[in-house]
């Protein structure tokens, strides 16, 4: 009893609470924003109600319940059951190919399915699938990756996700995927040949995309902005009022129970341009610490992954960065109109049940690495191994 209390009392030693309390605290501030939209009515004809908040806070209760427990858990033991993870990851995306796939308002995408009352976006749960297995995969191979069979496998297992995410009209998950693959893979030993290779093979990429995949409203997402004001009742329309609400809110914000004459409407303002309504609650000030907390949450994950104890969570740790980094560019991109609005969510701040829990999944997959770090004490670890 005495050595089962002390692995468990190390264990919890280990934790990372910095990257813990940051994400919680982005978290919490997202269900208060959530709330104040509801409370304004300025979105009620979007549908947004009580329910969304609700589903906020609740997420984020058992997204914190989950990666707390994931911190107690071995990360290499979790790799080895991709067989289970990543067929269902594909079984899910799958459905949204069928009759239960829906589109939710406001999307260009068919992404999520409904089972009953229940809604999911199967490709937030491929990302963990993802990071995990392609992080098992480097681990694995690193020593021969560099032989054109070795790489071929790994451009394959990376372009399976961003095909089929892309194949749902979902470009904005597709770039997730493609960042989350170039960062883990630049973190293994590469060969300076792919890495001068990569940005021509991309330039062929997006080349194809623009000229044989992307439908028109798509390319007019991008072209205007480069000519802003072109079309500031098209696909302005929505980047302009984000502008303006970020803008509303002056120094120091009008803070969260305003009336709804006082803040500007945005489209989807409670999901991918909550930001948008941060600026208009908060102000400059309160911005700008929302932006230092998300830079913190990026650099600790990559700090974490300079202490991991091998290669394999060096791979998860990088993998986390490159979601969460890329989430958070493309997002606030979108806001400012310096990237198109192609439905990427604030990690912990955007309205979503399945996307708190999952970024909170991805915490828990660092917190593991973490905890594991240099620990020869834990509950779901033997020291034998």
């Amino acid at each position: 009893m005495k050595s089962a209390f002390k692995k468990i009392h190390s264990s919890k030693h280990s934790l990372d609470w910095g990257l813990v309390i940051a994400v919680t605290l982005c978290a919490v501030l997202s269900t208060l924003l959530i709330y104040s939209i509801v409370r304004s009515g300025i979105n009620e004809n979007e549908g947004v109600g009580d329910s969304y908040w609700q589903t906020q806070l609740i997420s984020m209760i058992i997204g914190l319940l989950i990666a707390i427990i994931l911190s107690f858990i071995d990360y290499r033991k979790l790799v080895k059951l991709w067989f289970i993870f990543v067929p269902l990851s594909l079984i899910l995306v799958g459905l949204t190919f069928t009759s239960l796939a829906y589109q939710r308002a406001g999307a260009d995408d068919q992404a999520w399915i409904r089972i009953g009352s229940f809604s999911l976006q199967p490709s937030e749960i491929m990302k963990i699938a993802f990071i995990l297995s392609f992080g098992y995969h480097l681990s694995r191979d690193e020593e021969d990756m560099n032989k054109p069979l070795h790489m071929l496998l790994l451009l394959i297992h990376g372009a399976i996700p961003i095909g089929i995410v892309g194949l749902q009209g979902d470009y904005g998950t597709a770039i997730v995927f493609a960042a989350i693959f170039a960062f883990m893979i630049c973190t293994a030993k590469i060969s300076w040949k792919y890495i001068v290779a990569a940005p021509f093979l991309a330039a062929a990429a997006a080349a194809g995309m623009w000229f044989f995949a992307l439908a028109e409203h798509h390319k007019r997402r991008i072209t205007v902005l480069f000519n802003p004001g072109s079309d500031p009742e098209g696909m302005e329309y929505q980047q302009d009022l984000g502008m303006a609400a970020l803008k509303s809110g002056g120094v120091f914000g009008k803070g969260l129970f305003a009336d709804e004459k006082e803040y500007v409407y945005v489209p989807e303002l409670h999901n991918d341009f909550i930001f948008a309504h941060a600026g208009q609650v908060f102000g400059f000030i309160g911005t700008l610490g929302i932006l230092i907390v998300l830079a913190y949450i990026c650099l600790k994950i990559f700090a974490d992954s300079r202490v991991a104890r091998d290669r394999l969570g060096r791979f998860i740790c990088m993998g986390a960065f490159g979601l969460i980094f890329t989430h958070c560019l493309m997002n606030i991109g979108m806001v400012l109109k310096a990237a198109p609005v192609i439905g990427v969510p604030l990690p912990f701040l955007s309205a979503g049940g399945t996307a708190m829990v999952s970024m909170y999944i991805i915490v828990g997959l660092v917190l593991s690495t973490y905890s594991h770090r240099a620990i020869n004490y834990n509950v779901f670890y033997d020291e034998d191994e």
